[in-house]
Order: C-alpha cells, then structure tokens, then sequence
C-alpha cells in the first residue's frame, strides 16, 4: 500500500469502538509482529484493534507461549477485519 493508503487504513482501524479481543475501551492499532526485526513494522493490513492489555499480553505476555501469542493475534486481525467489513468502513469488490 502506499503511504496515503496506509494512513487511511490506520485510520478505519483505529475508529473501531473496542478491543477485538476482550471488548474493553482504550484501543490501540496493533502490528502484527512475526518475522520482523527490531524497528520493523508489518504491512498496514496486518493489524488489530487492540487494548493496552491484550497488546501487551501478545507482545511481551508470559502467560501464552510464542504460538499462542501468534495465533491470538492471527484471531485478532481477522476479527478486525470483520468489524471493518461489518461496520462498513471496509468494503470489499
């Protein structure tokens, strides 16, 4: 995506109401973080609505192993998704 289309993707994410994953209030756009380096972002398309905890918690979390973390975020970017196609804010052709 370029770097218009990003911010608008940003944008469509962040105007979510809650976390995808535990519905609380306080959201933050979540990249998805396998097979990245330090400072690396991954594409624009591949983030979640998230709270600070669930961010944390898939980021940096002790209580899931590596695989649980990465399948917990894999449920939360195509939950994102979903909100986006269901609100309307992402419209599929």
């Amino acid at each position: 995506m370029t770097a218009a289309a990003d911010r608008k993707w940003f944008a469509a994410v962040a105007s979510l109401e809650s976390c995808v994953l535990c519905g609380c209030a306080g959201q933050q756009v979540a990249h998805r973080n396998e097979g990245r380096g330090m400072g690396q972002k991954s594409d624009a398309h591949m983030t979640a609505y998230l709270c600070a905890s669930c961010h944390h918690e898939i980021d940096n979390g002790r209580e899931l192993g590596r695989d649980e973390r990465r399948a917990l975020m894999d449920r939360a970017i195509v939950r994102t998704h979903d909100a986006l196609i269901k609100s309307g804010r992402l419209t599929l052709t």
